[in-house]
């Protein structure tokens, strides 16, 4: 007899979550999403949240993603049609893609009983051709039920119809109205989320709901976005059974969820409101909104603690197993899974949409310069590393632009120096530890004098190069006609000298972190 592999994929989920600039809706619409593939698609089948973890037929239910076995023809056509409406009142604002893929069981050699052959013959055929089929589906969009007619009466925040009127700042649509009111099931959602990134001991008090909770000693807050390396690859090699499969997504969730708890710790962070909002937290995918000046350490923490518990959760299942996956992924001998993140650092007034948008753009980048200088060309896992940006202006635009715009101050010169990587990779490659050092040293007695130096040549360097250069070298002499100025000396040489004939600096992210860590405006 044939099973059905239905799959699900959950559409617009960031646009949701960050149409807004207020917490609590970004929270809010963090919690509806997450619901969507555990609590609603239980009921869905009849069941309650915790008994889809034990349920053998639910392979994956986590990150905007549900692939289920439905040893039912009926019951999996059912679901198929119910499903999507059920979501769009859930949460107006997101859709669904569908597919179902039949295929053999593999104690049977019968047909589906309707006298038809299965798409495909085994478990492992049915997920490549399930994942083929949603990305078909990706590019036929549900029409949005939250458009409305004309000449009703709409939100003035998001020109959507409004479903709660009063004052025309009170106008709330659908979707903003059950982002903001919340039910038991959505309170309870929230403390799971913030309980599975910080511990389970977090009293709920000290979870911000209001962005002038998470700012510090200025502005800036950022954006992050992490997400792992090569997860593609090693699903279609892991995927050949189902058990092997929902095994290998549950232990991956739970050293993300790992991680995260002990990436927290690391910060010491004392008894007030904590400054960290997880909005995502599932999977391989992290994302959160935090004070500016915890977003490196934090995240550099995190991707530590991911190497960390995915080699122990999941190293001996990726090593030793049947299929050897090792052969394509692993020839480095690695049992560890690795991840890149985006940082955007932005003011806290900036649009949390375009935040977001950079931070993810940003982890693009770095996954694509561990792929291609380190990673599969070589047959290795690509090393984790970070990159980060932080936004000047209020010019929205793409970070190919932004590096054309800002980073380039003349032609070959440039001012983007990173990814920048979590163990040593490359003499061409500092790490995350080496940009703090670097930033941090700024602030020390020996170096007095060398961040308002470096200020002034990066002021003057994409108007006037040769006064720049010139700039630097006097800097660079002064230093030498004093004594006991060794420090500056090898500072400097580390990071303007030895980046010369690459004609890329460090100088500008180094103080970037510094303002980020040191600007005081409140």
């Amino acid at each position: 007899m044939s099973k059905y592999l239905y799959g699900a994929a959950v559409q617009g989920i960031q646009d949701f979550i960050f149409k807004t600039n207020k917490l609590q809706e970004i929270v809010g619409a963090s919690e509806l999403v997450e619901q969507v593939c555990t609590s609603k698609f239980a009921e869905m089948l009849g069941k309650k949240r915790e008994d889809l973890a034990n349920d053998p037929n639910a392979i994956v239910n986590a990150a905007g993603n549900i692939k289920y076995i439905f040893d039912s023809y009926e019951a999996c056509q059912d679901v198929v049609r119910m499903f999507p409406k059920q979501i769009v009142e859930h949460a107006p604002g997101i859709t669904v893609s569908q597919a179902v893929v039949e295929y053999e069981n593999e104690s049977s050699n019968d047909n589906d009983g309707h006298g038809c052959k299965p798409e495909v013959p085994d478990f492992k055929n049915a997920v490549l051709k399930l994942e083929e089929k949603l990305r078909s589906q990706r590019n036929k969009p549900m029409r949005s039920p939250t458009i409305g007619m004309m000449g009703i009466e709409r939100s003035r925040q998001t020109g959507l119809p409004a479903i709660v009127t009063g004052n025309k700042e009170e106008h709330i649509d659908a979707a903003t109205y059950r982002k903001l009111f919340d039910d038991e099931k959505r309170r309870n959602s929230t403390t799971k989320l913030c309980r599975s990134a910080f511990g389970e001991r977090v009293d709920p008090h000290r979870i911000p709901f209001n962005i002038e909770n998470i700012t510090g000693n200025n502005d800036w807050i950022a954006i992050i976005h992490a997400d792992g390396n090569g997860l593609g690859q090693i699903v279609q090699a892991i995927g050949t059974e189902a058990t092997k499969f929902k095994v290998f997504s549950q232990d991956l969730d739970a050293a993300t969820k790992q991680a995260a708890q002990e990436a927290f710790k690391s910060l010491n962070i004392d008894n007030g409101i904590i400054p960290i909002r997880p909005i995502v937290l599932s999977g391989d995918d992290h994302t959160l909104i935090c004070r500016a000046d915890l977003a490196i350490p934090y995240v550099h923490k995190f991707i530590c603690f991911f190497e960390k518990f995915t080699e122990e959760r999941l190293g001996d299942k990726l090593w030793y197993m049947d299929n050897d996956v090792r052969k394509d992924v692993f020839t480095d001998h690695s049992k560890k899974l690795t991840a890149c993140a985006g940082i955007a650092f932005i003011k806290s007034s900036y649009p949390f949409y375009y935040g977001y948008q950079l931070a993810e753009e940003l982890c693009g980048k770095a996954k694509k310069d561990t792929k291609e200088k380190f990673g599969f060309n070589e047959g290795k896992l690509p090393p984790s590393c970070i990159m980060f940006h932080k936004v000047q202006d209020s010019f929205v635009t793409n970070y190919d632009d932004i590096v054309k715009r800002e980073l380039t101050p003349y032609k070959d010169y440039s001012l983007k120096f990173g990814p920048y990587y979590i163990n040593k990779v490359a003499e061409d490659r500092w790490t995350v530890t080496d940009l703090i050092q670097y930033s941090f040293a700024l602030n020390s007695e020996r170096l007095a004098g060398v961040e308002t130096g470096l200020r002034r040549w990066l002021s003057v360097v994409a108007v006037d190069p040769g006064n720049a250069k010139q700039r630097m070298e006097r800097l660079k002499s002064n230093i030498k006609q004093k004594k006991g100025n060794e420090d500056i000396t090898s500072y400097l040489e580390n990071v303007y000298d030895k980046w010369k004939e690459e004609k890329r600096f460090p100088i500008y992210d180094i103080l970037a972190i510094n303002t980020i860590n040191t600007q005081k405006t409140k």
